[in-house]
């Protein structure tokens, strides 16, 4: 567990990061903007995983992901929304605390069939003893790493396009 938990800390200090906000969860920028609005739904218990859940937060979780889902086509007009969810160090689960991604693809996307960050673990999706080879992990992060600026303004779009 990482302590202290930055979707915690981000929810608790920098309450401009969050979209949106259910009983259950909350819905927060991601500041690694591998497509432009990508964002997290999480739960506001801090657990780890989708086995940690409780029945009414599995249902709040979907429900808020719907909810900014259809944001995300209002304000972006995406080809797609790309859903996905890691469970566990070699998912590719970087933080330990239940996040559901939610992302709007868009034309010239170099995701492939997934996100690229997956390719930053140590055995993540890959057959043993097959290294991975970091050398372009920095410049890929830089270049997706926004700055507080362009989260906030990201922020204030999506939510302009969330049903009332």
């Amino acid at each position: 567990m990482k302590d202290p938990c930055d979707l915690c800390v981000a929810a608790r200090d920098e309450p401009w990061k969050i979209i949106d906000e259910g009983e259950h969860t909350l819905t927060v920028i991601n500041p690694w903007q591998f497509e432009a609005g990508q964002c997290c739904v999480i739960t506001r218990r801090h657990v780890a995983t989708l086995l940690d859940l409780s029945q009414a937060e599995c249902e709040a979780v979907l429900l808020a992901a719907q909810r900014v889902a259809g944001a995300l086509v209002r304000a972006y007009d995406p080809l797609g929304i790309l859903t996905f969810q890691n469970n566990g160090v070699y998912s590719g689960q970087e933080t330990p605390h239940f996040h559901f991604h939610v992302v709007p693809r868009q034309e010239g996307s170099d995701w492939g069939i997934g996100p690229p960050q997956l390719a930053t673990f140590q055995d993540a999706g890959r057959q043993r003893g097959t290294p991975h080879d970091a050398g372009d992990d920095a410049a890929r992060r830089q270049r997706v790493l926004a700055s507080d600026r362009q989260l906030a303004d990201t922020v204030a779009l999506i939510r302009s396009n969330l049903p009332a």
